[in-house]
């Protein structure tokens, strides 16, 4: 067997989508192999991890009280630094069979408003995991870049990435971020902002999921053509017992105005902070909208009402970070200079 191919054979290159609800794994020249939450179950003395991904999102709000399932990341940041590397450690076996041997070459994205701290805190969290090299690449340029725009001309491309703990908007030229924000909105603060209603407004108590369903389910953006009801079961506030009420996708829509301001707004300073050139730019290409946010319904309207400006959703807005990061590994020496931060295993 020829030594290249025995070579090549032991190495991996992955592209890694570390957010805040979920967290996919690009194989170079396979695409998305892993698709699971961002939850770990772990025992609450020890801090034993009993569970990862799929598995462990179905103990949320079902443990018993020596079991907690946690997420790790909190507004796109690492919030367990040891529960986090656990988790990309299994990721990370999981992507190469079990074989403790094939140290893996990975681009990992992050929100444009990290911290060289935070930083610092994802790349030796990849690398203790059992990675080789670790590349770092912020998630609206990845966002683009599997979203398939240009990121490298002297135009202008907007893109707002929406996912579960962070937004990020940035308008890209010359393979940079000329102008963005990172908010700490996103999916997660959107069913908070559920329960909040659902508690105020019915008296009903209910859980992390249930409100997931209710903004998948009910939730919108923008007026839909005809208004629909769902049965919402929980705890009453009042006398504790189980209670069921009927809550409409109006209701809900109202329950989500605070933080879809929130992102308009932020993507309004992005624009104002714009050369004007490049303003030219996004009004002739539109805004690009992904993540898992996008999937609101009737999102694309509203941003394109509030800002005056045409918005399209890409084909597979909850991938296009993931694929961009494999883009990235694909065409490593091309896609160089979008990179932030990289570290091998045996350096300092």
């Amino acid at each position: 067997m020829p030594v290249r191919f025995i070579t090549s054979h032991f190495k991996k290159d992955l592209g890694i989508d570390l957010g805040t609800a979920n967290c996919l794994v690009y194989e170079r020249n396979k695409g998305i192999i892993i698709r699971e939450p961002s939850v770990v179950a772990i025992r609450k003395n020890t801090r034993e991890v009993l569970a990862v991904g799929n598995e462990a999102r179905q103990m949320l709000g079902r443990t018993p009280g020596d079991i907690l399932a946690i997420r790790p990341l909190r507004n796109g940041v690492i919030a367990d630094f040891e529960v986090t590397k656990e988790m990309l450690k299994h990721l990370i076996r999981k992507a190469c069979k079990g074989k403790v041997f094939i140290k893996p070459r990975t681009v990992v994205s992050i929100p444009s408003g990290t911290t060289d701290v935070e930083r610092r805190a994802v790349i030796e969290a990849t690398l203790y995991a059992g990675a080789r090299e670790v590349y770092l690449i912020e998630e609206p340029v990845a966002a683009a870049i599997g979203a398939g725009l240009p990121v490298h001309d002297a135009t202008g491309n907007m893109i707002i990435d929406i996912g579960g703990g962070t937004s990020d908007m940035a308008v890209i030229s010359m393979g940079g971020i000329v102008s963005g924000q990172s908010i700490h909105t996103g999916g997660d603060v959107f069913d908070h902002t559920i329960i909040r209603y659902i508690r105020r407004h019915f008296n009903l108590i209910i859980g992390e999921r249930t409100a997931e369903d209710l903004k998948i389910y009910l939730g919108s953006a923008y007026p839909i053509g005809q208004e629909i009801t769902y049965e919402v079961r929980g705890r009453d506030q009042v006398s504790g017992l189980p209670k069921v009420v009927s809550v409409t996708s109006r209701q809900i829509r109202e329950a989500l105005k605070e933080p879809l301001e929130t992102i308009i707004n932020a993507a309004r300073m992005t624009l104002e902070r714009t050369p004007p050139e490049l303003v030219a730019d996004v009004m002739f290409k539109e805004i690009v909208l992904t993540g898992g946010g996008a999937l609101l319904k009737g999102l694309d309207k509203l941003i394109s009402v509030e800002l005056g400006m045409p918005v399209k959703i890409v084909d597979d807005p909850l991938s296009s970070v993931a694929i961009g990061t494999g883009m990235t590994l694909e065409q490593i020496n091309l896609l160089s200079r979008v990179l932030v931060a990289a570290k091998k295993a045996n350096s300092k």
